[in-house]
Parts: C-alpha cells; structure tokens; sequence
C-alpha cells in the first residue's frame, strides 16, 4: 500500500493507549484501533483534525507516501 500510517509510532512515543487516543478523540475504540493498524480505506476529515489536535501534530506526521515500487513490505 503506498500510504503508511505513523499513528502507532506517534501513540507509542507520546505514551497513549489505543483507549486514551480513543477517548481523546471522541470515537470508539474498535474505530481507533482500526485507524491504528491501518485497517481503513478512509479517515474523515473531522477525525484527522480531532486525531490532529489531541496528538499534537500534522496530517503530514500521520501520514506518509510511499510509491509502489519502494514499498518496503
């Protein structure tokens, strides 16, 4: 897949929990988890922003690029 979601790493060094980001952000677990590790085809703005905000950071920390011909996995 050429987007690679950093939400685990940014959640690990900031020391949150799948059920504190959850809480943080106003969505479910199960939908964190799912954003989490990457088993999501779309993310709502509206979720960004509020993930965005609670984290501290930009989309651009979140997410990353990468071309099919570079993926490492």
């Amino acid at each position: 897949m050429p987007i690679i979601l950093h939400l685990d790493d940014i959640a690990q060094r900031q020391g949150y929990t799948v059920q504190e980001m959850a809480d943080g952000v106003g969505i479910s677990r199960v939908n964190m988890s799912h954003i989490k590790n990457g088993a999501i085809k779309a993310i709502r703005f509206s979720t960004l922003e509020r993930l965005c905000k609670f984290l501290d950071c930009q989309p651009g920390d979140l997410f990353e690029y990468v071309p099919d011909d570079q993926d490492p996995g």
